[in-house]
């Protein structure tokens, strides 16, 4: 039986890429994005203290830029420094479609969206940061742009039961309007894949939507986007802390999906009233 190819001797499955250095030559472009661009308002920071170790859970949105994703960047290392550790886990798939971007991203703290990263970062005493409702949640309908969608995935709260770490959701506004998504036609799609139709790169999109947006107009596909200058809201939330923790409570599989679900309504509830005050 053939052997099967360790995936961590593939790039990007290391945490000492994590620059600080490069990070720090960024913050000048996302200091200009966040002021003139975004013109971001934020609230909730004093959340997370200067030495805690926290599983970051955010609601991703506004398409493959993701730009309240990159303003918490922000605000976290003016906030916290670069030097201090965090890492965010990112779809495998960037290091095989886009190399040089995936590089990038590795030098400001980026790794495989895999267990044994996030574990890893966890062990070293790093703050993780997770988007569990991935390509689903980054492009779902503008229609539910003001839902939480974390798309069942109950890995991270695995990680922060087995690791006694607690979560601290990151909820945003206005992200989602930096491109319209109008459809997502991924169904259709699929059945022509396996019909015969290869995935480009070889990799499932898991989304095909149908957007409006720069620099494309009306787009089909996952592609890249610019986003319009929509003034974005972010908060960072309360620490959500359960009653167990351990290894027994992480494969409790109903106690794992009572603290998924807590986790959902939690965020939505911040989400709602952060909507209403920005509506005000």
């Amino acid at each position: 039986m053939p052997k099967q190819p360790d995936p961590t001797a593939q790039p990007g499955w290391s945490l000492n890429q994590r620059n600080p250095k490069v990070i720090q030559s960024l913050m000048p472009l996302w200091e200009w994005l966040y002021h003139y661009y975004f013109r971001v308002q934020t609230s909730g920071w004093h959340n997370i203290g200067l030495h805690d170790q926290v599983l970051l859970v955010g609601s991703h949105n506004g398409g493959l830029a993701a730009p309240d994703m990159l303003m918490m960047m922000y605000d976290w290392f003016r906030r916290f420094g670069t030097e201090r550790p965090v890492y965010g886990l990112m779809h495998p798939c960037v290091w095989k479609a886009v190399p040089q971007v995936a590089h990038l991203a590795e030098q400001v703290g980026a790794v495989p969206a895999h267990p044994k990263m996030a574990i890893a970062a966890l062990r070293k005493g790093a703050s993780v940061l997770v988007y569990p409702g991935g390509a689903k949640d980054v492009f779902r309908l503008h229609a539910l742009r003001d839902k939480i969608c974390l798309g069942g995935n109950q890995a991270f709260i695995k990680l922060a039961l087995g690791h006694n770490v607690p979560i601290v959701p990151l909820i945003s506004s206005g992200a989602h309007d930096t491109l319209i998504v109008l459809a997502d036609l991924y169904q259709q799609v699929r059945q022509l894949h396996e019909w015969g139709m290869p995935w480009f790169l070889d990799i499932d999109p898991e989304v095909f939507p149908i957007y409006l947006g720069l620099p494309w107009g009306l787009a089909i596909g996952p592609l890249p986007n610019i986003p319009l200058p929509v003034q974005i809201h972010t908060r960072v939330c309360p620490p959500i802390i359960f009653e167990r923790y351990g290894r027994e409570a992480a494969h409790d599989s109903d106690y794992v999906e009572a603290c998924y679900n807590l986790v959902c309504e939690k965020m939505q509830q911040e989400l709602d009233d952060l909507v209403r005050e920005v509506e005000q």
